[in-house]
């Protein structure tokens, strides 16, 4: 419990930063990137501190997994590293994704 509450807390101050960057310090398809890139990964690690606080022990990190798999490889791309890691960021979707779903399933489970 207290590792995931750390991940999910640096995912967030993380996330803070790229939104930050991609606000004031960048420009273009570069700053869209951040602040995408951003978004999900602050949504997904505060959703990750709920699912821990529900008890949950897959979907924290199938949120922070998922988050850092999509926003990496936009915050990659927008420091200029090859386009060709945005092939890879719909697998972090698909993470943030099942993440929902198995809290979902998690809930629906319980009495």
């Amino acid at each position: 419990m207290k590792t995931i509450t750390i991940v999910a807390a640096l995912s967030g101050a993380l996330a803070v930063i790229a939104g930050a960057f991609g606000a004031h310090g960048a420009d273009g398809q570069a700053a869209e990137w951040l602040k995408t890139g951003g978004q999900y990964q602050l949504v997904h690690a505060v959703a990750a501190l709920a699912a821990m606080r529900m008890g949950e022990r897959i979907s924290p990190w199938l949120f922070v997994g998922g988050a850092a798999v999509f926003a990496g490889t936009l915050y990659l791309m927008a420091l200029g590293l090859p386009h060709w890691l945005g092939a890879v960021t719909p697998i972090g979707g698909a993470g943030m994704i099942a993440g929902w779903l198995c809290m979902a399933w998690s809930a629906a489970r319980r009495p």
